[in-house]
């Protein structure tokens, strides 16, 4: 087992860390926004006038990407279930509504695509996760990204040697913040929630690894440790480098 530090913070008898993939590792805000921004759109195209209440929901404003909001951090059901839900608003009837978002989101994914250029590992991320690796530490990524998206992410970004656990959000499995995903990941990554970490950018993140049991929560929010978002979290960090480790037990 491991000792590691986040600042102040020491967390012992470590065997694992789940790391949330957008935001967290995965440099993915100009991809997310490329992609509200189609799928607002599409849909505007349909109904005129939903556009800018669609971009508002999915947590854009005025082209910034708010990353405790819905594309930051929802999954794709998530997203497309309140993106009908404003459709319904405007006089649809809720199947209509879902099949109207169905569709935008399938046509955007046509256009917008994630890229090693649009959504890239976040500057130093690699050897942290050799460092790490080199270590008898399991290293696994729980995301609210599909698990295809996270097996993507792991190929586009060559971090496959490092990584021992790709898992995100299936349509009818548990989402982030229910405590099942956490403890399901961590009995896949063959540790116990008790020693093993959670990484992450999000509250959700953070009640999900707390409900289950984790042996503690990183919450990294990359060049503002002191961000809003990270107080509940039992350590934060402005870089992914601030995970060091002390020694092995």
């Amino acid at each position: 087992m491991v000792k590691i530090r986040c600042g102040n913070k020491i967390f012992s008898n470590i065997e694992g860390i789940l790391f949330d993939k957008d935001g967290t590792l995965e440099d993915s805000q100009n991809f997310l926004r490329e992609l509200a921004n189609k799928r607002s759109r599409l849909i505007d195209a349909r109904i005129p006038g939903i556009g800018e209440p669609l971009l508002m929901a999915f947590g854009l404003n005025e082209g910034s990407l708010d990353p405790t909001g819905l594309m930051a951090v929802g999954s794709r059901r998530d997203n497309q279930i309140a993106a009908a839900a404003y459709i319904a608003e405007t006089g649809r009837g809720w199947y209509e509504a879902l099949e109207i978002a169905r569709f935008a989101f399938e046509e955007a994914d046509k256009y917008i695509q994630r890229t090693p250029q649009n959504s890239p590992l976040f500057p130093g991320s690699l050897a942290v996760l050799q460092t790490l690796s080199a270590t008898e530490l399991k290293l696994g990524i729980l995301s609210a990204d599909s698990t295809l998206g996270v097996e993507n992410f792991i190929d586009r970004a060559g971090i496959g040697n490092y990584i021992n656990l790709a898992r995100g959000v299936e349509p009818n499995g548990p989402g982030k913040p229910e405590p099942r995903l956490f403890l399901e990941a961590s009995h896949a990554l063959s540790t116990t929630p008790e020693t093993t970490l959670m990484v992450g950018d999000s509250a959700l993140d953070f009640e999900m690894a707390e409900n289950a049991g984790a042996a503690g929560v990183v919450g990294i929010c990359w060049g503002n440790a002191n961000a809003p978002v990270l107080r509940k979290a039992d350590a934060a960090i402005a870089h992914l480098n601030e995970l060091v480790i002390i020694d092995g037990e």
